[in-house]
């Protein structure tokens, strides 16, 4: 598949780039997307919630009354769960919800992602650039000027740039990683992919 490389004025650079087809051309694979944002989604939980249970309560272990004859309930401790204040039954404990997944797994569940976003024709590729300062303003032309459109955008980079990044921090609609960071769950979110030139080699070189 051939593109057009676009210069941050929105208009045609003259040059033409070949998308690689083991990478933005096969056959998705349903599945392996699926596997690969419950994974990424999952290790993003940190499992600390914690509450304490009655073992764990300070409360005074007196009995509350005699056993029999007071016309209720039996009651032992201030600690169970049915007393304000008392510990909680079931509740959650710190857990590890991380899991694995196979590398070959997680390649085919990116490049499929990349192939619907060819087949959606939701690709863009602009030429490199720099900015000399942090300007979110600038950075919002730029995306407009691409017909990027305002929700969801991935703007990925083939190294990290400060001054990009900070231009893009205060735009809700906008996300600026470097292809490093580049993942299933970001390219499934995303509208629209705007890839800086060079990046695809990097990722069809990564693919061998």
């Amino acid at each position: 598949m051939k593109l057009p490389v676009y210069k941050i004025d929105g208009t045609e650079s003259g040059k033409k780039i070949d998308l690689a087809e083991d990478v933005f051309g096969i056959e998705p694979n349903d599945h392996a997307i699926y596997l690969d944002v419950v994974q990424y989604l999952a290790n993003q939980r940190h499992g600390n919630a914690k509450t304490k249970d009655r073992s764990e309560i300070a409360h005074s272990t007196k009995k509350l009354g005699r056993q029999k004859g007071g016309g209720g309930a039996r009651h032992g401790s201030l600690k169970a769960n049915i007393f304000v204040g008392g510990g909680r039954v079931f509740g959650p404990v710190p857990r590890f919800y991380h899991n694995k997944l196979n590398k070959k797994v997680k390649s085919l569940a990116r490049c499929s992602a990349l192939s619907y976003k060819a087949q959606d024709k939701a690709i863009v590729v602009v030429e490199p650039f720099a900015m000399d300062a942090p300007k979110t303003k600038e950075f919002a032309q730029i995306l407009t000027n691409l017909k990027a459109g305002d929700r969801n955008v991935l703007f990925v980079l083939p190294k990290n740039s400060d001054n990009i990044f900070l231009s893009s921090r205060n735009l809700p609609y906008a996300d600026v990683i470097t292809v490093d960071e580049i993942n299933t769950y970001a390219i499934v979110k995303a509208n629209t992919l705007v890839m800086v030139d060079g990046v695809q080699d990097i990722l069809a070189e990564r693919k061998k």
